[in-house]
């Protein structure tokens, strides 16, 4: 970065700003991805649909965000995330406006496909990025900060969802959802600036004098990343991490419904996984500033490999309001972490890129994971087996990453 020759202590560091709006539109974000578990039984009632075909859009949409957020992640990292913000907003507003209006499965598909895929894969790479350019120090603070917007969103709209379905339909509640999130993301996105200098500003931990304390670490162009053993390692832990969580997020309302939870109090699963990982993210993240990445994800992996094998033994509400607080505590860090990850192993030249090479293998883990969920339902009768899988799945995230090496300069 260039240094500023003689920047004035502004009253504002705009970085605060990102923070708050990149927060905002990971809520609409992630409240659409995760609200799709609310509609499946009533769309599911209205057109017949197996539950393991259903499933399959959504896995379909999750493979192709995480590939789309490869290139996301490049235009981030050249123009900067307002593009991205807006361009997440209108692809879905548009989605859902446009599901209101579905008369058939391959509507169903292609708006999950060309439209949500779009808007949810920018989103991440896209705006993470430009946290680390703005917070040298703080960096795993604020962008735990930012990423409980994804909790968030998770405890605010499929509630809202289920709502706006008893008391009018599905039809409704998709346009609702659908127009708000249009005008919301468009709007906070013109706050969005991806570097300090286009406010005269240094990044937070840095003076026109000294260098930041915070120890840089390497960089890697992305060809030169992705050749890496880390790379690969950290793909291999977020494929299997991405398996996991989907197969639970999709599947846990109708798990909940079939329990004998009524649609509402099942949807507060979610909720309760949103809100509890809203907190998370923000300490886990947080504290990786103290002692480390590598270290905080043991933590986190743990937890949800705990919560896993809860799930299948938790009997009426208070039991699967247990499973979403342990598991919200472990989703909510996972993927606050990612992002510090990426950075310390590799470096700010292409981090956008690199974090979406990364989410690209989680999304085809989330992509397998609620379809295979699904088929195995149709096939057994029960979520028992499945969820049996993912717990596997779980265990062998928390297995492989102790073998991840954080360079020297980041250990605490």
């Amino acid at each position: 970065m260039n240094r500023l020759q003689n920047p004035n202590k502004p009253r504002l560091f705009y970085g605060y700003v990102v923070v708050a709006a990149s927060f905002t539109i990971m809520t609409l974000t992630f409240g659409i991805n995760y609200s799709f578990g609310v509609f499946f039984k009533p769309l599911i009632a209205e057109f017949g649909w197996a539950r393991g075909l259903t499933s399959g859009a959504y896995s379909l949409m999750t493979v192709t965000a995480g590939f789309l957020g490869i290139f996301a992640g490049k235009v981030g990292d050249k123009h900067g995330p307002k593009v991205i913000g807006m361009t997440t907003g209108f692809l879905l507003g548009l989605g859902f406006i446009l599901l209101s209006r579905i008369q058939s499965i391959w509507h169903f598909y292609a708006i999950h496909l060309f439209l949500l895929a779009g808007g949810i894969g920018c989103v991440w790479p896209g705006l993470v990025p430009a946290i680390a350019r703005w917070f040298t120090k703080r960096r795993g603070l604020m962008t735990g900060t930012m990423a409980s917007g994804i909790g968030f969103g998770t405890f605010l709209v499929p509630p809202v969802a289920s709502w706006m379905i008893s008391l009018y339909d599905w039809r409704n509640a998709y346009l609702f959802i659908g127009l708000s999130t249009f005008v919301l993301a468009v709007l906070f996105s013109q706050f969005l600036k991806g570097d300090p200098v286009e406010v005269n500003q240094l990044p937070y931990g840095e003076d026109h004098n000294a260098e930041a304390e915070s120890p840089s670490g390497p960089e890697f162009r992305f060809w030169t990343a992705v050749r890496s053993g880390m790379f690969m390692l950290l793909c291999s832990i977020y494929f299997c991490y991405g398996y996991s969580l989907h197969a639970i997020v999709v599947h846990i309302v109708p798990h909940a419904i079939d329990m004998g939870l009524t649609p509402p109090n099942a949807s507060r699963i979610l909720a309760i996984i949103g809100l509890t990982s809203i907190g998370s993210r923000i300490l886990i993240a947080g504290a990786s500033d103290r002692i480390g990445v590598r270290p905080s994800l043991l933590v986190v992996f743990c937890l949800l490999f705990v919560s896993l094998l809860w799930v299948n033994r938790a009997k009426g509400d208070l039991g699967l309001y247990l499973f979403g607080f342990l598991f919200g505590l472990s989703y909510g860090g996972i993927m606050s972490l990612q992002a510090l990850a990426v950075a310390e192993l590799f470096g700010l030249a292409a981090v956008g890129q690199i974090l979406g090479a990364v989410a690209f293998a989680y999304t085809i883990g989330a992509s397998i994971g609620p379809l295979a969920t699904g088929y195995v339902f149709d096939l057994y009768g029960g979520y028992s087996l499945a969820f049996l899988v993912a717990t596997v799945f779980s265990g062998l995230s928390l297995l492989l990453t102790f073998y991840l090496k954080i360079p020297r300069k980041f250990e605490r």
